[in-house]
């Protein structure tokens, strides 16, 4: 009988050494995310990085936005006022009615245009007509760069907004995708309810990205072929002007023969 509760008790006793303890991997839930997939729901999960791209490029459509706004009433107003001066110019007698005809500064820079021609020839009244003309030519080509420079301006921005604008959203996406990877790699579980929130936040900066750049590249076409009528028609106005400066001269040459002529007889 001691015996046999000696041979049994090797082979019925169980190990009492304790099992070593593994932990176990962090599963999601099924059917829950770890936050919500909004578009704002994805940037306070963001990145820090990925957040100052996000919020780098509102800004840039933001700044897009408000240029369309401005240039586009500053457009308007300007080719208001050409046509207007253009047209007065068209109908008036000679370059004093003209500017008289464009009081102040409501002629713009077509205004400017006829108010320097004028000045040019009652300051040069004793010297050469061809002089009058040269120098009359040279301020009017100084008002017409100064207006073209004012016009354009802003929109360079918009330029650097639509070239660069995607790359820096690529960055944020690269960036969240790369903390995505870290992120698998200490969680060490390949769950697509883990894994999709990262991607997606990643994802977002390419979107915010191109929709700062794709508006920006629109407006600045828009904007440089608006820019390039207003320039085409401030050169009618300006060649108008010389019209009329020219046959002024010759009206006042003509004169001034007439009257020698009368005091020689």
């Amino acid at each position: 009988m001691t015996e046999g509760t000696s041979a049994a008790t090797p082979s019925a006793a169980p190990s009492m050494a304790p099992a070593p303890a593994v932990a176990p991997l962090p599963e999601a839930i099924p059917g829950v995310l770890p936050h919500e997939l909004t578009p704002w729901g994805m940037f306070m999960a963001a990145d820090m990085v990925v957040k100052a791209v996000m919020v780098g490029l509102a800004f840039a459509s933001v700044v897009t936005w408000t240029i369309w706004l401005v240039k586009t009433l500053e457009l308007a107003a300007a080719n208001r006022a050409v046509r207007r001066t253009l047209g007065m110019l068209r109908r008036a007698p000679s370059l004093a009615a003209a500017t008289k005809a464009v009081p102040g500064t409501s002629g713009g820079a077509a205004g400017a245009v006829v108010r320097a021609a004028l000045a040019e020839m009652e300051t040069s009244r004793a010297l050469p007509a061809e002089g009058v003309k040269e120098r009359a030519a040279i301020a009017i080509n100084r008002i017409e760069a100064h207006a073209a420079r004012r016009m354009v301006l802003g929109t360079g921005l918009l330029a650097t907004i639509g070239s660069t604008a995607p790359f820096v959203g690529l960055f944020g996406t690269v960036w969240g995708i790369m903390n995505s990877f870290i992120g698998i790699s200490k969680a060490q579980t390949t769950n697509l309810a883990v894994v999709a929130p990262g991607i997606a936040e990643a994802l977002l900066a390419t979107a915010i990205g191109l929709v700062a750049a794709i508006p920006a590249v629109i407006v600045y076409n828009v904007f440089s072929r608006a820019i390039a009528n207003y320039k085409a028609s401030l050169a009618d106005a300006s060649a108008e002007t010389m019209r009329h400066l020219s046959r002024d001269l010759d009206r006042d040459a003509a004169g001034h023969g007439r009257m020698r002529a009368a005091a020689a007889e």
